[in-house]
């Protein structure tokens, strides 16, 4: 138990922060006079006093943090976080269930924007900020914010970063200093964040709108403050400030970073990733306007390239807003958006899924295969800009494949035996896995979570939990080399 009271310090340390954050919320809440107001009051007291006593407990235990302590803080910091963030939601909504209520907030901090509320615009104010603001601070990672203020709690943060940062290239350093790459990360998610907020409060939206779903978009998080999504605005201006920032949004944060520091654009034109990031975006939004035109789902080609650029960088980037129920569209369209926000995405971006580098890595090490296959003798290495590509991160690639794989089946398998029809099943652990939000059937786009099961529930807020800490920051504390000394 002693071993764990410095990963409890910390924890206990974000806690505290966790439970400022709950400030906003409040202030919306106390400014506009809601229904909510005294949620917030019992929630930021027993979310603060919780986190100083595990503080308090373990302050006289800090030391610097082996690598184990990273990821079981982290796993503790996803699973427990979320607990606290459901206290405003069940103080203030009648007959919402605990594991409604912790669903939500995993879906909130893990970006993946899937709901089992209803009503949102009957909601107060408040409870939709609180909401989309988990979304945001989720955005980045939590921990990437913990390691920016490690070093005032008196331990180091390496291990962290390395733990939570999304990605097969984990042990690449932007700066000497983890804590100034962390802040720096910050720093640019917030200048984004700001341009998107004024960009949408420029295109229409009102000042608590423009906030609300600026903490969603460039979170890729997908959660609305109306059950319509974006529907509700129906402006082909504000769909276009969505889709730029979405895009923004699913390119790796450390190419903005390195962008900065050298004042140069060319190293983020030249990323391999990225490149080919933006080309399936533009292709993917071809062939589907294309698509939809021949079935005519809609009457004119300017309407069809409005719907189709919205849905493909919404679903692609595994944010999950929507303006249609495009789960009505010829079955390829939509199959086809799920099956992107599998590897769209960039690493070091804030969407979820496979990650676009090691389905990259993937191909190429079967064009490896194939090339051994006819020529035996050779030695082929497999490159990334112009670098040969380290055996260890292949292998990391294909366990990583492998995992996201038997998750997925085994997922999917238990909603079955559940009882929940197939496309539902199927297309729930797919959009909890990748951290999407919306699937099919049931789970649709014009649909909600609410109607599955408390078993079905819990199994797709520990498939977002997976997916969000990609598979192995979690899995790894069930083994048995973890714990051994």
């Amino acid at each position: 138990m002693r071993s764990l009271l410095p990963v409890l310090a910390v924890l206990g340390g974000i806690l505290m922060l966790f439970a400022g954050t709950m400030l906003v919320p409040l202030a919306f809440a106390f400014f506009g006079g809601d229904a909510a107001l005294l949620a917030y009051d019992g929630a930021i007291l027993v979310t603060f006093f919780s986190g100083l006593a595990l503080f308090l407990l373990g302050r006289r235990s800090r030391r610097e943090l082996l690598p184990r302590d990273g990821f079981l803080l982290v796993s503790l910091v996803w699973t427990v976080l979320p607990a606290f963030g459901a206290l405003p939601l069940l103080f203030h909504i009648d007959g919402l269930s605990f594991t409604d209520a912790y669903f939500e907030a995993v879906s909130g901090l893990t970006t993946t924007g899937a709901t089992v509320l209803t009503g949102l615009e009957k909601l107060p104010l408040s409870i939709n900020v609180w909401r989309c603001l988990m979304v945001f601070i989720g955005g980045m990672g939590i921990l990437v914010l913990a390691v920016a203020i490690l070093p005032l709690l008196g331990v180091g943060g390496s291990q962290l970063f390395k733990a939570e940062t999304p990605g097969p290239m984990k042990d690449q350093k932007l700066t000497p200093r983890i804590a100034e790459t962390a802040r720096g990360l910050w720093t640019i998610y917030f200048v984004m964040a700001l341009g998107c907020f004024l960009a949408y409060r420029l295109a229409g939206m009102g000042w608590a709108d423009a906030f609300m779903h600026m903490c969603t978009t460039v979170s890729l998080g997908g959660f609305a403050a109306y059950d319509a999504s974006f529907g509700a605005f129906d402006s082909p201006a504000i769909e276009m400030v969505a889709t730029v920032f979405m895009t923004l949004a699913g390119v790796n944060f450390a190419l903005y970073f390195v962008a900065w520091r050298r004042r140069s654009l060319r190293g983020l034109f030249r990323d391999l990733e990225a490149r080919l990031y933006l080309t399936l975006l533009a292709v993917a939004v071809v062939v589907l306007t294309l698509f939809l035109m021949a079935h005519e789902v809609y009457p004119s080609f300017i309407e069809t390239l409005r719907h189709t650029a919205f849905h493909v960088v919404s679903i692609a980037t595994t944010t999950g807003y929507a303006t249609k129920d495009y789960a009505q569209w010829p079955p390829f369209a939509p199959l086809l958006l799920l099956f992107m926000s599998c590897f769209t995405c960039c690493a070091g971006s804030t969407g979820g899924g496979i990650k676009l580098i090691r389905s990259l890595l993937l191909m190429k090490s079967a064009q490896r295969e194939f090339k051994r296959i006819v020529h035996p003798r050779a030695v082929v290495p497999i490159t990334l800009g112009g670098a040969a590509v380290d055996a260890n991160v292949l292998q990391s690639v294909l366990a990583f494949m492998l995992i996201y794989g038997a998750v997925m089946v085994g997922a999917t398998l238990l909603l079955l035996f559940s009882g929940l029809e197939v496309v539902t099943a199927f297309t729930a652990v797919l959009s909890s896995l990748n951290n999407t939000g919306p699937g099919l059937g049931s789970v649709g786009p014009a649909g909600t979570f609410q109607p599955l099961t408390d078993f079905q529930v819990w199994v797709c807020t520990v498939t977002m939990l997976l997916g969000r800490l990609e598979l192995f920051s979690i899995l790894v504390l069930f083994t048995g080399a973890f714990w051994r000394k």
